[in-house]
């Protein structure tokens, strides 16, 4: 049970830390739409925090692999939990502007970047600590994630309709500091001292230099990058302006935003516990395309045609599991092909580049909807997404994605 505790520590900062993300990624949205109602300046919000949060996520690689995984998550949980915390505190003292507001989450999303990146870089650790295999210990932590994900949505909708979003941004610092608890009391040494693999005179230029260099010459994790950041792209689109938007224009209340995305990350968290078990023993290319073509179109798709809501929530809950079985397959291929020595620089860059189109994907759904309206938004991003899905399957460099690595740590 010792050899776990890693694994459950970083289990339970994961759900704490992604928990308290996913509850901000509604709250201010929200806070933005309900006060101006204008879903371009929601868009604007999004990209606020987005673009600061992508270019910190590329340059915190080398600081992760020479002070260590572990301390960084931990340093940046503290302060994303002082700087979220200051949100509500400008909201009840009369002063938050929307133009106060951006610097506020913009701050939050260079924080949250490395926090983010170290914990995910502790993936490899956990599983040698545990003699755990690569997809085994990616699906545990995407369940994780998923759980946080349906918390944080459903947190997000009954706190906002119930008491307004300033007390939902102070129980997203609360699930911060779960977060560094987790890892300060769970994690010990084990994962702290990892990180260290390069000599501490090597300077800051060469270490990301060495990063890109192991990440461009794999033309997987190269295809890999690409249609992360499209699909992530249209995944910010939905969650923060054309869901909402939806909500609103359909006359139901914040809550129901909170519930139909915890619908879908409920389901998706029993198809991560599925896919921590089964995903080694099935077709990987076959359950990717699968997993995104019912993780972004057929939800969008879905709302588009405007359906009874219960079936949209039945429709939901079967691309939310389908979906589930997408981070245990991305998580075992990134481990797969990136050297231990730039583990920290590779998946804060990889980390950078999936993420580098999302802070527009609000800005490109608030545009879209003033244009066309949300009916057509939806249906013309379902339609965008499904070509992104279903691209591996005629892209070559794809078919490489189902050949499993000889050797793998034992389960």
């Amino acid at each position: 049970m010792k050899q776990q505790t890693p694994l459950i520590a970083l289990a339970i900062a994961t759900v704490g830390s992604i928990g308290g993300t996913r509850l901000s990624a509604i709250a201010v949205p929200w806070l933005v739409l309900s006060t101006t109602n204008s879903p371009v300046l929601t868009g604007v919000a999004g990209l606020a925090e987005m673009l600061p949060y992508v270019l910190a996520k590329a340059l915190s690689g080398p600081f992760i692999d020479r002070l260590g995984a572990r301390r960084i998550a931990i340093w940046c949980d503290c302060l994303s939990a002082i700087a979220v915390s200051v949100i509500p505190l400008l909201y009840w003292s009369g002063i938050l502007s929307f133009w106060l507001l951006l610097p506020a989450v913009a701050f939050l999303g260079v924080l949250r970047a490395p926090s983010d990146a170290a914990k995910h870089a502790l993936v490899p650790v956990v599983a040698e600590a545990g003699s755990l295999s690569l997809e085994r210990v990616t699906g545990i932590l995407g369940t994780s994630d998923r759980l946080a994900g349906t918390l944080g949505a459903a947190g997000a909708g009954i706190l906002i309709a119930l008491l307004g979003s300033g007390p939902a941004l102070l129980a997203n610092a609360a699930a911060f500091v779960i977060s560094a608890l987790a890892l300060t009391i769970g994690m010990g040494t084990t994962a702290a001292a990892h990180p260290k693999t390069e000599p501490t005179s090597q300077n800051y230029r060469a270490q990301m230099s060495e990063g890109w260099a192991a990440f461009s010459r794999d033309p997987i994790l190269v295809a890999l990058v690409v249609m992360l950041a499209f699909t992530g792209l249209f995944d910010q689109a939905y969650a923060t302006v054309l869901l909402p938007v939806w909500v609103r224009s359909s006359g139901l209340d914040a809550s129901w935003v909170g519930i139909l995305l915890a619908v879908f990350s409920g389901a998706a968290i029993a198809g991560a516990a599925a896919g921590a078990f089964f995903a080694e023993r099935l077709p990987r290319l076959l359950m990717y395309v699968v997993g995104f073509t019912f993780a972004g179109p057929v939800p969008m798709a879905t709302l588009a045609f405007g359906p009874p809501l219960w079936l949209i929530v039945s429709i939901l809950l079967v691309c939310g599991f389908a979906a589930g079985f997408l981070n245990p397959i991305i998580g075992a291929l990134l481990f797969e092909r990136i050297p231990k020595p730039v583990v920290g620089r590779v998946i804060a860059l990889v980390g950078s580049l999936t993420w580098v189109l999302i802070p527009f994907g609000g800005i490109y759904a608030g545009l879209l909807t003033d244009t066309t309206g949300i009916l057509a938004a939806l249906g013309i991003t379902a339609a965008f997404y499904g070509v992104a899905a279903l691209s591996p399957a005629a892209i070559p460099r794809f078919r490489a994605i189902g050949q499993r690595p000889i050797a793998q740590p034992a389960s």
